[in-house]
């Protein structure tokens, strides 16, 4: 796989030994470090924001620190000491660590678990040195910048985000393999921009001949120097890429060859759409064995889920009310017809049920559907139209507003649905074979990963590609994510028709 590198910097050495120690630090790409300063002063400023609050809002904040030294010491512990434990916290829980910059949880869990600490250490300290302190001021400091701190940093993530998109703040990878595997990680990378990983080149292991007359997303190199051909790209990243790292030594050696010159080693394993949390690393003598545990749809987690959906149904349905009558009221004076619409779907382990929807077209739109086929614009088992014209002009308005689904509350009542699942599909559409059938395991949902990701924009391969990972990485967290990732989608108003 890696050739065995000649001449270049001088600073290294081609068996695997860096002479340099302190060039292990530099880094090809410095992006992250002005992110992460960025982030220092954020919490700086969230942790001073909640003295702020905790000393102006809370009565007595300094009790316990009756003369003039110890109320010295009291706004010293507040406007100093306080701040630095914080951010000393911050930095020993990893939440600087540029791996978890733009994606994922983990930076959250991780600075929830910097607040864990903070909560201990004043504990301890007010323990220790029996400090008679307010412990409603100590509550209030640590809740609001713990808030405050998560808060600031997701504000961070959509400027990260908003600057990924605009081409700032990315690796370039140079992905490493057969051609087919390479491509596959292009495209798994190129959909998730806000992962800030831009694929500049594919270098083929095997197969060279078999790409030359190809038309390839990004240049395509064989038969050179790797770790040469990555400087000649600029490339801070390489990415070995399924079968291409079955020989260990190769791999290693590449490890060894990358020492020193700033770039990062990863290793995209044939696991596609298999979330962090499922894959866990397990050495063995040196040997890393990845270990994939089973989807956990069972379990405390499942039985929450389960609570909150019923509940929160029945108080949406409450609530709505008054907007659910005057709806089915504006569905009567623009058409003749029924208010609510009825199809069966498709629910867990195959079961059908009937799917409650107000009704958004005219009540001849089944028969007129056929004629309409050639129209469709999408693939897979479902027909979309943006300007089907078998929509009436309230539902046009229901659609782009999604409150046409507001009805399938009454299915996650009755327990055929839920808040957060895959997309119900028509019973009609027949036998659903191969990987759609796993997407059963699980109720429908009224929104989930698809709605969040663009709705009737998408595939009905990558609809399903959502949904599947959906199933095979739910958790509550997720869940939760998609809740509040639709009250933006819905309120933008994107894939709605």
């Amino acid at each position: 796989m890696a050739r065995t590198r000649e001449g270049g910097d001088p600073q290294l050495v081609t068996n695997g030994v860096t002479r340099s120690t302190w060039r292990r630090f530099v880094r090809a790409s410095n992006w992250h470090r002005y992110y992460q300063a960025a982030l220092v002063g954020a919490d700086l400023l969230a942790v001073l924001l909640s003295s702020v609050i905790a000393v102006n809002l809370t009565h007595s904040p300094s009790a316990g620190f009756d003369t003039d030294n110890q109320l010295h010491f009291f706004y010293l512990t507040v406007w100093l000491l306080l701040p630095l434990a914080w951010l000393l916290s911050l930095w020993g829980t990893g939440s600087y660590d540029r791996r978890y910059f733009g994606m994922g949880n983990e930076e959250f869990k991780r600075t929830i678990r910097a607040s864990m600490f903070m909560l201990a250490l004043v504990s301890f300290a007010a323990l220790t040195f029996k400090a008679d302190v307010s412990r409603v001021a100590v509550a209030v400091i640590l809740l609001v910048a713990a808030v405050l701190v998560c808060a600031f940093r997701y504000a961070a993530r959509y400027g990260l985000h908003r600057m990924r998109a605009a081409g700032k703040g990315v690796q370039r990878v140079l992905l490493i393999g057969a051609y087919p595997e390479a491509l596959e990680v292009y495209r798994t990378v190129r959909r998730a921009s806000a992962a800030g990983l831009v694929p500049v080149g594919i270098y083929v292991t095997e197969g060279a001949s078999s790409v030359r007359n190809l038309d390839t997303p990004v240049p395509v190199f064989a038969g050179t120097d790797v770790v040469t051909c990555a400087e000649q790209l600029e490339a801070d990243t390489l990415a070995v890429c399924g079968s291409a790292s079955a020989d260990a030594s190769d791999l290693r050696r590449l490890a060894w060859q990358l020492e020193g010159t700033g770039r990062d080693l990863v290793v995209a394993p044939q696991l596609t759409d298999i979330a962090g949390p499922r894959v866990h690393i397990r050495p063995v003598e040196g040997l890393p064995l990845l270990h994939v545990e089973e989807p956990k749809i069972s379990g405390i987690g499942w039985l929450i889920k389960n609570v909150l959906d019923i509940s929160s149904s029945v108080l949406g349905l409450v609530l709505l009310s008054p907007l659910l009558l005057g709806v089915a009221i504006a569905i009567k004076t623009d058409s003749p017809g029924p208010v609510f619409f009825r199809q069966n779907r498709v629910g867990r382990d195959g079961e059908t049920f009937s799917c409650w929807k107000f009704r958004t077209m005219y009540i001849d739109a089944e028969e007129r559907q056929a004629a309409l086929m050639m129209h469709n614009e999408t693939d897979g088992l479902l027909f979309k139209m943006k300007d089907d014209p078998r929509i009436t002009n309230v539902g046009k308005w229901l659609r782009r507003t999604s409150i046409d689904e507001i009805p399938q509350l009454i299915n996650v009542v009755r327990g055929e649905m839920s808040l957060v699942g895959p997309r119900p599909l028509p019973a009609e559409n027949g036998d659903f074979l191969g990987d759609v059938r796993r997407r059963l395991l699980v109720r429908p949902g009224i929104t989930g990963l698809w709605q969040v990701s663009g709705r009737s924009d998408l595939s009905w391969d990558d609809a399903v590609r959502l949904d599947l990972y959906y199933v095979d990485n739910w958790s509550l967290t997720t869940d939760l994510q998609i809740l509040f990732r639709t009250i933006a989608v819905v309120l933008r108003r994107k894939g709605a028709y």
